[in-house]
């Protein structure tokens, strides 16, 4: 039975929302996830894309509706999970990000309201916890995007790369106190494994847009992410281990770079080949 966070021994009603995450190979951390949230809701959605292990039993006997789906990117991924969804209102989470008390309170705090929730959205930080740790450390970067929100004024883009809430023109944006305790990394070969299939993903993406890397990006890029991951995202205080994940994080930049490079310069290499537009790099951080 689900557990109540206000501690009166009576279960608190579910919320008009609904919460949904997508998951592959995810058993031993999607636990903590949906029972941190599924007091919450009467609507708890798992998009499976083909586990191998028990993620859809766990999610399952924990209570949530699971639909498996082959994996076609992020974007596409959360947009057929938020079709699945019964409510308007949806909070996504991740599924190695678990939401503390204090954050679920707030939640409820906003429907609690007359009239319920003030604005069509709302940005939830992100914080991740290392292994080793048992909390965020308090100078931690904290990513802010927008996580919960109302169906009809956001929808996820479609990117499969590109992983946000595009919302509506003139939608309200709010921002809670909370913040998701994101357990992102296993181990660091977990980690390096898990940024080497995202880097392939991420030049697909580049080649399919036809973007044009210049010499000096490839050239630079590993040490410019570094430094942004070790002083621009504040890793330099989790010691040695936030080094090793600053490392990690300009590996994978550089990867995707190299990657691309490649792919590139054997197209050009065809007969025939056509030389792609210019455009700017994007990819998610």
């Amino acid at each position: 039975m689900p557990g109540n966070p206000s501690g009166s021994g009576v279960a608190a009603a579910p919320l008009p929302l609904s919460v949904f995450l997508i998951a592959k190979n995810e058993a031993d951390r999607i636990g903590a996830t949906i029972r941190a949230v599924r007091d919450l809701t009467d609507d708890l959605v798992v998009v499976d894309s083909g586990s191998a292990d028990e993620t859809v039993e766990v999610a399952e006997r924990l209570g949530a509706r699971v639909i498996r789906r082959d994996w076609e990117g992020y974007g596409p991924q959360k947009r057929f999970a938020e079709e699945s969804c019964r409510h308007d209102w949806m909070l996504n989470l991740d599924a190695d990000e678990v939401a503390p008390p204090s954050l679920a309170r707030e939640i409820r705090a906003l429907f609690a309201q007359p009239g319920g929730p003030d604005k069509d959205g709302y940005r939830i930080g992100i914080a991740e916890i290392f292994p080793g740790e048992s909390e965020p450390h308090r100078l931690a970067y904290t990513l802010r995007p927008v996580r919960l929100y109302r169906r009809s004024r956001g929808r996820y883009n479609p990117s499969p790369v590109h992983d946000r809430v595009d919302m509506a023109e003139g939608a309200r944006i709010g921002s809670l106190k909370g913040v998701l305790h994101h357990f992102s990394v296993r181990s660091l070969g977990d980690q390096i494994s898990k940024l080497h299939r995202y880097s392939d993903q991420q030049a697909d993406d580049l080649a399919a847009r036809g973007v044009v890397i210049p010499a000096w990006r490839v050239i630079v890029e590993f040490q410019a992410a570094f430094w942004k991951a070790y002083i621009g995202r504040r890793h330099f205080v989790r010691g040695t281990y936030g080094f090793l994940t600053a490392m990690n994080y300009a590996i994978a930049r550089h990867m995707r770079m190299a990657k691309h490079y490649e792919r590139s310069r054997n197209i050009h290499s065809r007969p025939g080949s056509a030389t792609p537009s210019v455009d700017r790099l994007e990819g998610k951080p």
